[in-house]
């Protein structure tokens, strides 16, 4: 073997990995993994804990994702009860996540990936961030992204009690309701997020979509995989976050699978590898075949790309037309029945997506349904067990809980968009390494930026990815000094 090439840690995420890349006497890509270091024990400590707790418990996961965990968890909840609840509790949790989806893939498309973009990947990293975009779009674009978000989490803290970390949903429904001068301030907050999907729109079209360069990088083989598609759809086939049934196609836009949350057991297992504290989550219609891409591969996507490849369609009129002028660009059909593959196109499809959950924000926001004092049915049934699941804007998440007839919990399993990803995001790094690294090309900053983005674009979550506790921790610690060089190294194994 020659040569190992480390990025440690990699950046602009929300957790902690870093990426193994090993070359051969030739100086090409031998192997790449990606490893992700951390752990955490929200399924085991869970155990003996009352499930009431579990919404408020789980939030706690991730301070980017509180709001996925706490409706999944909710719904979970409902579910050990064995209770519907009423339209109202469900329209506005609904608001509530709508809300946060729009705040969520702002934070991703401007802060994480968008200075690739704006910046360009090569740029210098001292100028390759949000800062750097504010300067060179303008002061009045950042106070825009900036109101956006504040308006997303104002809608937030009305329903949910709290910005994140959000305390309201409960087995049956929801804590409170709404009142007419809440529901002003709403429709109001979410004016404003429609307005800023527009302007989302028109940056994605003036900086990406207008730049040949970047294009061509997008449609490039270095960021494509034929992969299998998962998503949540409605009754009519549209993507939805909160509610429906969980659909697969495959790598030509066939349907493997469709099913409740309740059967994903049926439909799922989990691989696992040594070098990581993921497990990876894969089609049992398929069948563990290794890292492999196609049609026979277990392996599948479940990202706001996945969901579009997933569905027949947007809910929403400005978000179908623009789902619409996706597949048109990228695959010629309108329709969507031809899935996108290319991994970078995963930002674009982040903005379809950024447009439905605003324009639902404000659907929601305008219906006097969600004024009823019907807000909560109290359980009566005795719990048992229940699974709850929403889209993530990672992906697919799904909580499932078992607990005694008094409602103390025996078992907690989590499956977390990031999970449902990991083999794909290793494949996509691995290919983007050996695509960008070859003999007698110099290995810069830059390079290694292109690299990473190849992870950047499904949005991971590894703070809510590693649950599991096997007694101990292996750990490494290194010491640097200012200038990076490795003092000394103590390992646990």
């Amino acid at each position: 073997m020659g040569k190992r090439i480390q990025i440690d840690p990699i950046t602009r995420l929300e957790g902690h990995g870093k990426i193994d890349i090993f070359l051969d006497d030739e100086g090409e890509v031998a192997d790449c993994f990606f490893i992700v270091p951390e752990l955490r024990g929200f399924e085991t400590f869970c155990v003996g804990r009352p499930v009431e707790e579990m919404p408020r418990i789980t939030s706690r996961i991730c301070g980017v994702c509180s709001e996925a965990h706490h409706l999944a968890s909710a719904k979970a909840c409902d579910a050990v009860y064995g209770v519907d609840i009423p339209p109202t509790a469900k329209k506005l949790r609904e608001l509530l996540y709508s809300a946060f989806y729009t705040g969520d893939h702002a934070t991703h498309f401007y802060i994480l990936s968008g200075p690739d973009f704006v910046m360009g990947p090569d740029a210098d990293p001292a100028v390759r961030n949000i800062l750097g975009m504010i300067d060179k779009l303008g002061l009045d674009a950042g106070k825009t992204v900036i109101g956006a978000r504040a308006a997303a989490h104002e809608i937030v803290k009305i329903l949910g009690g709290k910005t994140i970390h959000m305390v309201s949903s409960i087995p049956g429904g929801v804590t409170k309701g709404v009142s007419a001068e809440e529901r002003e301030r709403i429709e109001e907050c979410a004016a404003q997020l429609l307005e800023f999907g527009k302007f989302t729109l028109k940056i994605l079209d003036d900086v990406v979509l207008g730049n040949q360069a970047y294009l061509d990088l997008i449609l490039s083989d270095t960021y494509s995989h034929r992969f299998h598609s998962m998503g949540t759809v409605d009754e009519n086939g549209h993507v939805n976050f909160y509610d429906g049934q969980i659909r697969v196609v495959d790598c030509t836009g066939q349907q493997v699978v469709q099913y409740h949350a309740d059967n994903y057991l049926e439909h799922v297992a989990e691989h696992v590898e040594p070098w990581s504290y993921l497990k990876f989550p894969f089609l049992k219609a398929r069948g563990w075949q290794g890292f492999t891409a196609g049609n026979a591969s277990g392996v599948y996507r479940t990202s706001p790309l996945a969901r579009l490849n997933a569905s027949g369609g947007m809910a929403t009129p400005l978000a179908q037309a623009e789902y619409e002028r996706f597949y048109e660009t990228l695959t010629t059909d309108s329709s969507g029945n031809t899935p996108v593959h290319q991994t970078l196109a995963t930002h674009w499809a982040r903005v379809v997506e950024l447009i439905y959950a605003a324009e639902r924000t404000m659907e929601l926001a305008k219906d006097d349904e969600i004024l009823s004092d019907e807000f909560r049915v109290v359980p009566t049934e005795t719990p048992h067990e229940g699974v709850g699941s929403v889209e993530a804007p990672r992906g697919t998440l799904t909580h499932h809980y078992v607990t005694d007839e008094r409602g103390i919990l025996r078992q907690v399993n989590l499956i977390v968009g990031t999970t449902n990803n990991h083999a794909a995001i290793c494949m996509s790094i691995k290919k983007a390494a050996k695509g960008l690294i070859k003999k007698g090309v110099e290995i810069t900053e830059g390079l290694l930026n292109k690299i990473e983005m190849a992870f950047r674009a499904y949005d991971p979550c590894f703070a809510c990815a590693t649950h599991n506790l096997p007694g101990g921790m292996p750990m490494t610690v290194r010491l640097r000094d200012a200038n990076g060089r490795v003092l000394t190294e103590k390992s646990r194994l």
